[in-house]
């Protein structure tokens, strides 16, 4: 449920200035409560309300609130961490997003960047040095991890490579969907897909959903004949 705090609401309102707006989603009541106590000290930001990841009206209290930044855990939401975070940036565009976690996975970093997230900082650092990442994000500043930083930087210049390959219509797929599209073309289904790429079927669906967007087809029947034509699964592809 969202929470929005009198402390936050009449800190705010009693600067003489227009605080960043503040949104935390997190499960731990205790961080949010922690962070929100540190946070509305400053006398440029305002903690605009909390919530758990789990709430079903997330999208809804982010339009609601309209927040300069969330701050957003990711881990409960494993593979499907970019699904929702484009889902957020769609919401509300103005908004930078933060991703403060327990997770180290890089890929769900890079998938991260994808959606557009300006900063992956992990929940092992200090609050301070969460504030002083906040305040680089709302002046257009970007903060990644240094161990995560190479790979990131490595994946996006493969997109940029892919995104090139105009005459190449499977360019924009990424190695995961290539694969799912590559089980597509071996007749299997989602549920023995998920057992051999080791991912939930949810996952399958989200993959099979990214891969007919990108090709602009609306079936498996398409996309498979779309693949064959593009030469998938011969050398080098």
């Amino acid at each position: 449920m969202h929470m929005n705090g009198d402390f936050a609401r009449v800190s705010g309102e009693s600067r003489g200035m227009n605080p960043a707006r503040v949104m935390l989603v997190d499960d731990h009541l205790m961080i949010t409560e922690a962070l929100a106590s540190r946070l509305s000290s400053a006398p440029d930001l305002w903690i605009a309300g909390r919530c758990t990841t789990a709430d079903p009206n997330l999208i809804d209290i982010v339009r609601g609130l309209r927040p300069d930044v969330i701050v957003i855990e990711v881990a409960p939401f494993g593979d499907e961490a970019g699904e929702v975070l484009r889902d957020l940036i769609a919401a509300r565009p103005e908004a930078r997003l933060i991703v403060l976690t327990s997770d180290q996975d890089v890929r769900h970093a890079v998938e991260a960047v994808r959606a557009g997230v300006a900063a992956w900082v992990a929940k092992e650092q200090g609050a301070a040095e969460l504030e002083e990442t906040l305040r680089g994000v709302l002046n257009g500043e970007s903060w990644f991890p240094p161990r995560m930083l190479g790979v990131i930087l490595r994946e996006l210049r493969e997109d940029v490579r892919r995104a090139r390959l105009q005459d190449e219509p499977l360019g924009m797929l990424s190695p995961r969907e290539r694969e799912v599209l590559l089980a597509m073309m071996d007749g299997k289904r989602g549920s023995r897909i998920a057992v051999d790429l080791d991912i939930s079927t949810d996952t399958v669906r989200t993959h099979t959903r990214n891969i007919f967007a990108k090709l602009d087809v609306h079936s498996r029947l398409e996309a498979v004949r779309v693949a064959r034509a593009a030469g998938l699964g011969a050398a080098g592809q």
